[in-house]
This record gives C-alpha cells, structure tokens and sequence, in this order.
C-alpha cells in the first residue's frame, strides 16, 4: 500500500489521463496516410508522458525528495525504452537521474547497476556527445563521494569540467556543477586554498 501510495503521489496522479491512449487499443486505420498520422500522434504522446515523468522526476530530486523521484524516473525510462530502444543514448540521463535517487534513498548497489547501464550505453555509441559524457562523470562523481573514494570522486569530477569546457566553454554556466562538487571535496580535506579557489570558479 505504500509503495502504491508513493507511486501515485509521485507520477500517476499527474499522467493517469495520458497512459489510456497511449497504452488502450489502437484504432485501426484503412489508409497508409492515416496510420502514418496515427504512429506520429502515438509517437508525440509517448514523449510527452516522457517529458513530464522525467521533469517530475528531476523536481523530486532537486526537492530532496529521491524515494518520490524513482516512480517517476522509472516511468520515464519505460517509455523511453519503448520509444528509443534499450540501448539508446535517451537512456543515459534517466539511468543517471535514477542512480542519483537511489544514491539518495541509500541503495548504493542499485544505483551501481543504474550507473553502469548508462556508461555502457556511452561506451557504445562512438559519436557521444561531450556534454553527455560530462554528465555521466558527474554522476559517477556523485557516487565515489556517497562511497566516501573521494581520489575516485576527484577523478570523475576533473573529467566532468574538462568535458564541459570542451562541449559549453570554459566560463559557462554548465562548468560550475562539477567545480562546486570538487570544492566541497577539498574542503572536507581541510585544503582550504584549492577550495577557496573552485569557490572563487563558480
């Protein structure tokens, strides 16, 4: 009962509306143009019941709320799985946002496992942009430090900015994240002048 409680607090109060004619029988269509028209409109509905999971689910974490945010999050990642394929880079962020939940609702080896879903996906798609490639570093960032490998966290961390810098430029806004998470590292160190410094950066 609670966990349905949850669920439904989280994402199905806010989508139930939206499943019936995405996941209720199609209609059938007699013309090649009226099926086409209806995959497309399937198709938009189906990224908007993303788009909405994943922005519910991203709000949830963003309030301190992770045991919230993974009903959600888990909605989006079936439809985005649906949608896109098992093996799609549209994956990476959600396997990511659910492993920062996870992280949060202290399941560590959970969020692992979600983790390495999306750097497997990175590693298998050669064209893979910076940007995304600097997100999966900061959750793996995020994650040495919940593990308390703060070296592992730097490391991850140091590859986040450089990969943002390549991908936004070195003063952007996007930057800030990764130099704010090492700050607070080398603040727990005592290393007041590097953190002083990162401060400065963001």
């Amino acid at each position: 009962v609670s966990h349905q409680k949850t669920d439904w607090i989280s994402i199905h109060s806010h989508i139930c509306h939206l499943l019936i004619p995405v996941l209720g029988p199609q209609p059938c269509f007699h013309s090649e143009k009226d099926r086409k028209h209806g995959k497309e409109q399937l198709l938009r509905r189906q990224e908007s019941l993303i788009a909405l999971a994943l922005s519910t689910a991203q709000g949830f974490v963003w309030a301190g709320k992770p045991v919230e945010a993974i009903p959600a999050a888990l909605q989006a990642l079936r439809f985005s799985s649906q949608v896109f394929g098992s093996g799609s880079v549209q994956l990476v962020p959600i396997y990511l946002l659910l492993a920062e939940a996870s992280t949060g609702t202290g399941h560590l080896r959970q969020a692992a496992k979600y983790l390495s879903q999306a750097q497997w996906i990175v590693l298998q798609t050669p064209d893979c942009s910076a940007a995304l490639q600097s997100k999966l570093h900061r959750g793996l960032g995020l994650f040495s430090i919940a593990e308390g490998n703060l070296d592992q966290a730097l490391y991850h961390l140091a590859n986040d900015v450089y990969l943002a810098t390549a991908e936004f430029g070195l003063n952007s806004v996007e930057v800030s994240g990764g130099y704010f998470q090492m700050a607070k590292i080398f603040f727990h160190q005592n290393k007041m002048d590097a953190a002083n410094s990162l401060y400065t950066e963001v």
